[in-house]
């Protein structure tokens, strides 16, 4: 079983939900790689997703290359038991995700050909839950 992406340690073991609105004004330029998977939608992706994505991506270059991930799931997402009745408080904290806004950088990938990068990134974005565009970096 492959490693849960999670934080050590938290300063607050439950959150409220929040907004996840409005464009991203910051991780929305490819810094580190050549070719990079860009966010089109507002969307919590979870720490299970993200996992998924980095596996197809490093599985079709064959660990080759290299992949830089952008996004980290900070945020816990609490459930309450099935069959509880409304009240006695918020439930226990079941996993992480990370709020990604439009035009997030997800993923970043360097040192493979343009084909490489194309269809690897194609196979990350069929894990998420968000439609993807996959951008070149610019030459300055």
């Amino acid at each position: 079983m492959a490693t849960l992406i999670a934080p050590r340690k938290e300063a607050h073991r439950k959150v409220r939900k929040g907004k996840n609105g409005g464009v991203a004004t910051r991780c929305n330029t490819v810094a580190f790689g050549n070719w990079g998977l860009l966010s089109l939608d507002n969307e919590r992706i979870n720490g299970r997703q993200i996992e998924a994505a980095r596996q197809a991506i490093t599985r079709y270059v064959k660990r080759g290359g290299k992949v830089w991930i952008r996004i980290f799931p900070h945020i816990p997402v609490t459930k309450k038991p099935l069959d509880v009745k409304m009240g006695s408080g918020k439930g226990e904290p079941q996993f992480h995700v990370a709020k990604v806004k439009a035009g997030t950088v997800l993923f970043e990938i360097a040192d493979v050909t343009e084909e490489q990068a194309h269809e690897a990134l194609r196979l990350a974005s069929h894990k998420l839950p968000v439609r993807t565009r996959i951008i070149k970096k610019e030459e300055l």
